[in-house]
């Protein structure tokens, strides 16, 4: 049976995602977003803290039965920020930046709220949630526990970062073995509130034993069969973005840790020599959640604490969500 988010939830997901503020000397401050309160050990180890809160939440009748039914919710989110040792932006300073971010996050995400996408910028080996593997296999539905696969090299996560034609390429010419790339990614939602899960790959794949270029992705892992279902095919020999759609029941395709699998291999194998080649240059998991589908900013207003020391600088947001419902029943 599937679940709603609740807002909140969904909010602090969104921020903390999206959540970018470079500092005047060019770094990235660290940004901590979480449920409310407001915590003054953090700034210890952060920047700046983001809180999300309900202040209230309105159940509204689209038509007269009742049946189409509308929840307005109202949020609130907390822009944090001190002054504290060393630091290169003042806490003033930072809070600007953070409010400008919170506006920008929410307005160009208003209508999708509850999508998340999943990539690989800023991933790395000891990153621990995201995994990319590569291997060379005469077995096409080689599964994600083999011992074939080997992990990519810190160099190499960084090719997948962006769409920006700087490829991960792997090669072989042991025939008649495809070349392979698994990817993994880690989901933050609960899969009862998961409604569908878009894979897509862009890249393209070169096989010494074919006529013509291609890419197979072999699709999701199914944990209750133990196999790959779903698949999408492609011939280019550049750049094509290729996607899997996952629609429920999703629970065979998320297990208990969150975790999706996506599988893509060359079209034919190496041969006489030549080479089998895979080249990715991005993979990405969007998920789409049941709960809130709409987010906007209604004001905000600074509020900060000058009778402490050092000063707090504050900003509250006050946001408005929601999301529609067919009750059942009545």
């Amino acid at each position: 049976m599937s679940e709603l988010e609740d807002p909140v939830t969904t909010v602090v997901r969104l921020l903390s995602k999206n959540m970018r503020v470079a500092k005047d000397d060019g770094a990235t401050a660290s940004i901590y977003v979480s449920r409310e309160w407001y915590d003054r050990e953090l700034f210890k180890n952060y920047d700046g803290q983001v809180t999300v809160g309900l202040a209230e939440s309105r159940d509204t009748k689209i038509e007269m039965s009742g049946r189409i039914r509308r929840r307005l919710g109202s949020l609130r989110v907390n822009v944090w920020a001190t002054d504290r040792p060393a630091q290169v932006d003042t806490g003033r300073v930072t809070r600007n930046k953070m409010v400008e971010e919170v506006n920008r996050i929410v307005r160009e995400n208003r209508t999708i709220p509850n999508q998340t996408c999943y990539d690989f910028v800023g991933v790395g080996p000891l990153t621990g949630t995201h995994k990319a593997y590569y291997a060379k296999t005469t077995n096409c539905l080689l599964p994600p526990t083999a011992p074939d696969w080997t992990e990519l090299a810190a160099a190499d996560y960084e090719k997948l970062w962006y769409s920006d034609d700087d490829r991960y390429s792997y090669s072989h010419t042991d025939s008649p073995k495809y070349a392979q790339m698994l990817f993994r990614f880690k989901v933050e939602s609960r899969e009862k509130t998961v409604n569908k899960i878009v894979l897509a790959f862009e890249g393209y794949g070169s096989g010494g034993g074919g006529p013509y270029p291609g890419i197979i992705l072999r699709g999701a892992w199914n944990y209750e069969t133990e196999a790959w279902n779903k698949s999408a095919s492609g011939e280019a020999e550049s750049d094509e973005v290729l996607t899997i759609t996952i629609t429920p029941p999703l629970s065979n395709y998320i297990d208990e840790n969150g975790y999706v699998w996506l599988l893509a291999e060359t079209t034919y194998g190496a041969e006489g020599g030549k080479s089998a080649v895979i080249y990715c240059d991005y993979a990405s998991c969007t998920v789409m959640i049941n709960g809130i589908t709409y987010v906007d900013v209604v004001s905000y207003r600074d509020a900060d604490r000058v009778d402490v020391k050092p000063v707090i600088f504050r900003t509250e947001f006050a946001l408005k969500s929601w999301l529609f419902e067919n009750v059942l029943g009545g």
